[in-house]
C-alpha cells in the first residue's frame, strides 16, 4: 500500500483497553513512525483532555504527544464557537474535558441555548437527562460529541452516549448534530491536520460504523480490527464492507509494508 502517507487511529479498543496497551501496539506505532508515516489519533473519548490522553499514552510507551491527538470535545468546541458563539451550553458528560472546550460558555443553572452530550457514565441519571429533555422541549439545540452505543472496558462492554441520545431525540423530536466520529467534518479536520488527501490516508478502528465505514464514505481506506468493541454479529450486520480486516493494530505495519509486525499479518477484505 505504497500510496498511504497518513494513518488515522482510534485509541480505545485499538491501542488500549481501560488505558492498558494491547499486545504489540506500542511496537507497531514505533514502526509506523520509523517508516515516516504521518499519524493522528482520532478519538471520541470524552473523559480526558488531549493533554491528559497524550501523557497517559506516553507513559505506556507510545511515541505520541498532544499535537497528535484529535478529540471529539475539541471538535465540539470548534463547532460551538462557529455556530453558537455566545450560546449558554449545558454539558452532560462523564469526566472533565473543560480544558478542551475553550471559548464555550458552560452553565449549571437556568435556561440554555444548547444541550451538549459528551460521554455517558454515572452522570447520565434520570434527573440530568430529564433536565436536558426539558431544555430541548423549550427549543434548545442538541449537540452530541458522538453517538456510540457502547465501548469496551476491562470489565466488558459498557453503555455509551448513543443509548441515551436516541431516546432524547425521539422524546424531544429533535435531531442531534454529531461533532465527533462518524461526522464527515471530523475526518476532514483530521486530514487537514495531517496535510493529506483522503486517497492517501487510512483509518484504523474497532467500531465498524463510526470508525471504518464512516471513514470510507469520506474516501479514506478503512481497516477494522478485531479488538475492543468488535463483535462478529455487528460486523455481519454492518451497512457496508471494510476495505481490510486485521486481528490487531499490531498487524498494521505488515499491511502497510512498514515493518515485520508483531501479529499474524492477516488482512481479509470484508470479512
Amino acid at each position: 500500500m505504497e500510496r498511504i502517507r497518513a494513518v488515522l487511529i482510534d485509541i480505545d479498543g485499538v491501542l488500549t483497553v481501560s488505558w492498558k496497551a494491547l499486545p504489540g501496539t506500542v511496537g507497531a506505532m514505533e514502526q509506523l513512525r520509523a517508516a515516516g508515516l504521518r499519524i493522528a489519533l482520532v478519538t471520541n473519548n470524552t473523559s480526558r483532555t488531549r493533554a491528559s490522553i497524550a501523557t497517559r499514552l506516553a507513559d505506556l510507551g507510545f511515541p505520541v504527544d498532544a499535537a497528535d491527538i484529535l478529540t471529539a470535545p475539541a471538535a465540539t468546541a470548534a463547532y460551538l464557537r462557529e455556530n453558537f458563539p455566545r450560546a449558554r451550553c449545558l454539558l452532560l458528560n462523564s469526566g472533565d474535558v473543560r480544558g478542551d472546550l475553550p471559548g464555550v460558555t458552560l452553565v449549571d443553572e437556568g435556561d440554555v441555548d444548547v444541550v451538549v452530550l459528551g460521554g455517558a457514565g454515572p452522570e447520565f441519571g434520570y434527573e440530568a437527562l430529564n433536565r436536558a429533555f426539558r431544555q430541548l422541549q423549550r427549543g434548545a439545540r442538541l449537540v452530541s460529541m458522538h453517538r456510540n452505543l457502547y465501548w469496551r472496558t476491562e470489565g466488558g462492554l459498557d453503555l455509551d452516549t448513543g443509548a441515551f441520545l436516541e431516546g432524547l431525540e425521539k422524546a424531544s423530536r429533535t435531531e442531534a448534530e454529531v461533532t465527533g466520529k462518524p461526522a464527515p467534518a471530523f475526518f476532514a479536520s483530521a486530514l487537514a491536520h495531517l496535510d493529506a488527501d483522503a486517497s492517501e490516508a487510512l483509518m484504523v478502528g474497532d467500531d465498524i460504523e463510526s470508525d471504518v465505514l464512516a471513514a470510507q464514505r469520506s474516501g479514506v481506506t478503512g481497516v477494522l480490527v478485531r479488538t475492543g468493541k468488535y463483535l462478529p454479529e455487528t460486523h455481519r450486520a454492518a451497512s457496508g464492507t471494510p476495505d481490510h480486516v486485521l486481528d490487531s493494530f499490531a498487524d498494521l505495519p505488515t499491511l502497510l509494508g512498514a515493518g515485520s509486525g508483531s501479529g499474524s499479518g492477516r488482512s481479509r477484505p470484508g470479512m
